[in-house]
């Protein structure tokens, strides 16, 4: 679940206290012969430092706590009534792994980076949006961008850099920062080993804080476990 939240929430300027964002967001992938795998519905709650990220249309189901300000990270699991401190050192190994491989394989993020404006904008999630394209050899990207969200592009600037999907970006990302809102809707398409792929992602539904007391802390009466080590280790 974290891997893909991260690619697809879009980043945005760091104000001087972070802004409290919920927004709920839906991804499709198109692969060969355009055909479109079920949309994948992720739900976030953003406030500087402190994440917290469910999958699906309904609350109450597992999350993912990352609580940067404090260098921690959980897994809640509500059907078991447990909470899994996970190793943030294990999983930033993990994300620049897996980031390094998709960049690896997309092998056309690199060269000359092209920013253009769209001619036509639209709305999404009741926003009007300016629309941009982005291209660097093999990579398109389409973003439509909104002002009027409490958002702008370096609000996860420290986490890609801790992530290490900066790297990956390459030039790209530095294109991304200077756009002019928060993006709401992001259309790529990556060439893929000679073959093209495209991942359209939508935020559908956008609220403002202050969020519930609570919600990026441990449940009470949850057990607290630790992350199983790796195998050999």
């Amino acid at each position: 679940m974290l891997i893909p939240a991260l690619l697809l929430i879009p980043l945005a300027a760091r104000p001087a206290l972070p802004a409290e964002v919920y927004f709920e967001q839906t991804t499709l992938v198109r692969g060969r012969g355009g055909v479109a795998a079920p949309g994948v519905v992720s739900r976030v709650w953003y406030a500087g430092g402190r994440m917290r990220l469910e999958p699906g249309e309904a609350e109450g189901g597992p999350a993912l706590v990352l609580r940067l300000d404090l260098g921690k990270a959980y897994r809640i699991d509500p059907e078991h009534k447990r909470a899994v401190e996970l190793d943030l050192e294990r999983m930033r190994a993990r994300a620049q792994m897996d980031l390094a491989l998709a960049g690896e394989l997309m092998g056309g993020a690199e060269g000359r980076v092209r920013t253009s404006e769209l001619r036509i904008g639209k709305v999404v999630a009741g926003y009007a949006c300016r629309g941009y394209r982005i291209a660097a050899g093999g990579v398109s990207m389409d973003l439509y961008v909104s002002k009027a969200v409490p958002l702008g592009v370096d609000a996860f600037a420290d986490f890609l850099e801790w992530s290490g999907a900066s790297r990956s970006l390459g030039g790209l990302l530095g294109e991304i920062r200077r756009l002019p809102g928060f993006p709401l809707q992001t259309r790529s398409q990556v060439e893929v080993m000679g073959e093209v792929q495209e991942t359209l992602s939508t935020v559908t539904k956008v609220s403002l804080g202050p969020f519930a007391a609570g919600l990026f802390e441990l449940p009470p009466g949850y057990r607290l476990e630790s992350e199983e080590p790796l195998a050999g280790r």
